[in-house]
């Protein structure tokens, strides 16, 4: 099931709509949390078409997001060079999801600081082991998957892949940045005591990249807990291109159950 379908499905209005497909692209009970931001930030861009460039969001995972929406989106505020906007989505009725998005023009920079190389390099996707799932009824399915580090099962909270969307057509490349920046477990996982099931409570993030420029649709996600205790992990989430340049950052608080 394409993505550009669920994105065309997003109404410019709030009137209520039925998303089809989207039980492919579950997680559990729910769109998987890069898919309901990525439908927020389409909400927006439809319903304010004449926006500054997309630059960063602070998302709330407040309940499953199911296919029965509506998106309400409102401006908050408008300045000379940044707007804010929010956009909710119900879901059967039920706030499911919250967004403030943020967008600003372009200015002549007075600090340039490149955010880091990933370190350490994997190596190019096409060298990487596949270990894609194909799962039709989990959301993993509409991607490619590969490894991008050498360790496996219990070890140091970090996860690395190589994702990309398998079908990618009539998406921009922000909106697949945003679908794949969320697609990893976190990397909290990797030091659970037995296994149990995870959810994403919220995705802070900035675009280093406002066109999140990559090479055949590939992008390096990875999850690293900075600290877990007491049913909760803070999680740092990053996305890299296929050259291993920065394209976002975010952070996360992820409930780790069981």
């Amino acid at each position: 099931m394409r993505f550009s379908e669920l994105v065309a499905a997003v109404p410019a209005d709030s009137r209520p709509v039925t998303i089809p497909g989207a039980d492919r692209w579950m997680q559990g009970r729910t769109l998987f949390g890069g898919a309901s931001a990525a439908l927020a930030l389409e909400g927006i861009r439809k319903a304010m078409p004449d926006l500054p460039p997309f630059r960063a969001a602070q998302v709330g995972f407040v309940a499953p997001v199911g296919a029965n929406l509506v998106f309400s989106v409102e401006m908050v505020r408008q300045g000379r060079n940044v707007t804010q906007v929010r956009c909710d989505i119900a879901s059967d009725d039920k706030l499911a999801l919250t967004a403030l998005m943020l967008f600003g023009e372009s200015r002549e920079p007075n600090a340039v600081h490149p955010a880091g190389k990933a370190d350490p390099w994997p190596g190019a996707p096409e060298e990487n082991e596949d270990v894609g799932m194909n799962n039709p009824n989990f959301f993993t399915s509409n991607m490619e998957i590969r490894r991008a580090q050498d360790e496996t099962g219990k070890g140091v909270p970090i996860v690395r892949r190589w994702v990309r969307l398998k079908d990618r057509e009539g998406l921009d490349p922000v909106t697949q940045a945003i679908v794949l920046g969320d697609a990893l477990p976190p990397g909290s996982m990797r030091v659970m005591q037995r296994q149990g099931p995870l959810s994403s409570i919220n995705w802070s993030f900035n675009l280093l990249d406002p066109e999140a420029r990559t090479r055949d649709g590939w992008f390096m996600a990875e999850a690293a807990s900075d600290h877990a205790d007491h049913g909760y992990s803070s999680e740092r989430l990053r996305l890299w291109n296929a050259d291993g340049e920065q394209v976002l950052a975010g952070m996360q608080a992820a409930a780790i159950f069981g």
